[in-house]
């Protein structure tokens, strides 16, 4: 079973329900009969909350009466895309015969569910009872609640998670005293301390929205052989969850005890059948545990590319397996946030430069430190 991804645009200017009406025929023109869609990302330009409630509600429309029976998982955030365009699509598919998907609702939410000899997956996304957008604290964990839920009722739990998408309204804003990313992390260290016993964490993505909730997407993975699932640390860069306390910023949660840091690995390796997969969690330019460059958008992006490429050498992949060796890597999918579109031509060359044909999508968003202007997250296959 391998996974393909696409990145796609409008074809010409319009309004927004006529540029979604233009990426969901280049979704149905760019997907053949042999792959199956499991997830699709929209990110658009809108002005608030409420018109994304109104804007998703027509987006799962047309999702479910274009899909039917094979409904993928499906999310919508606001995250501006480059101009002219006013809303970006990026598709999430698999090929393979010998695998069985099933699409299913969780309180109306749609996932997938694919099955083969040796795994069972599930590809969610857009969890959110969308009821709190001022509050961060009750969003979060209203989201990790239902992905909890919807989890248990595939006779699964956060263990099996190994990638994940955390979509975090004005994740920089101090709220009561409170970052809205700190908070985050402290309910996320919450739920994996009580619900998720293995040894690592998933890769992951903290980002902004240019609105009030919490959105969370997943892949989870049942694997029979658990050696399969394999973390990657970058040796030039601490790990997210042993962050230092001067790195995290206040949280009156826990006011006068330990800070959370984020709790995700910088990339995660998952073998299903043939085929070997790195998830690369969401990369910027942090050296250690600091900011590299700021102020600097080409210093960042160079420092995020080599970021990445320390998690895909492989000479540092190879260590990892001790039966078998990987003779090269291949790119499928980029996502580039940044966080001022006025840096886009810059950035846009540079990643162009390192990763040449492969599919990308740049927007808009802010990134969880204040001196971080753009990161970057990828989707890997490793070959022999």
């Amino acid at each position: 079973m391998r996974k393909l991804y696409f990145a796609i645009y409008p074809s010409k200017e319009g309004s927004i329900t006529e540029e979604w009406e233009q990426c969901l025929d280049g979704i149905l023109g760019s997907v053949s009969s042999e792959h199956t869609v499991v997830k699709i990302n929209v990110f658009a330009d809108l002005p608030d909350f409420m018109t994304l409630l109104d804007f998703r509600e027509k987006i799962m429309r047309s999702v479910s009466e274009n899909f039917r029976d094979c409904c993928p998982a499906f999310n919508l955030t606001i995250h501006p895309p480059e101009k002219p365009w006013k809303i970006a699509v990026e598709v999430s598919a698999i090929s393979g015969r010998s695998v069985k998907c099933i699409s299913k609702r969780f309180r109306e939410i749609p996932y997938v569910v694919i099955e083969s000899d040796s795994s069972k997956e599930i590809w969610s996304a857009g969890i959110s009872s969308y009821k709190f957008p001022d509050d961060t604290f009750m969003a979060a964990t209203d989201a990790f609640n239902m992905v909890v839920d919807l989890l248990a009722a595939e006779n699964m739990s956060l263990n099996n998670i190994v990638r994940q998408w955390n979509y975090i309204g004005n994740i920089l804003s101090i709220e009561g005293g409170s970052q809205n990313y700190q908070v985050f992390n402290e309910v996320r260290k919450d739920f994996y301390s009580r619900f998720r016993e293995s040894g690592n964490y998933p890769a992951a993505t903290g980002v902004g929205m240019k609105s009030g909730n919490v959105i969370l997407d997943f892949r989870a993975l049942d694997l029979k052989d658990p050696s399969a699932i394999v973390p990657v640390n970058n040796p030039d860069q601490i790990n997210a969850y042993e962050y230092g306390q001067d790195v995290l910023k206040e949280s009156l949660i826990t006011k006068g005890s330990v800070k959370h840091p984020p709790k995700f690995e910088r990339a995660l390796i998952t073998r299903t059948s043939n085929v070997v997969h790195m998830h690369i969690s969401g990369t910027a330019s942090i050296i250690g545990q600091e900011t590299v460059g700021r102020d600097n958008i080409e210093q960042q992006t160079l420092t995020t590319i080599r970021n990445i490429h320390k998690l895909t050498e492989i000479e540092h992949v190879n260590k990892l397996f001790h039966n078998e060796s990987f003779s090269h890597v291949s790119f499928s999918l980029i996502r580039v946030y940044i966080k001022s579109m006025k840096d886009l031509k810059v950035v846009r060359q540079i990643c162009n430069e390192h990763f040449p044909g492969i599919p990308a999508l740049f927007i808009e968003a802010d990134i969880c430190r204040d001196d971080l202007l753009m990161e970057i997250e990828a989707e890997v296959e490793l070959n022999q």
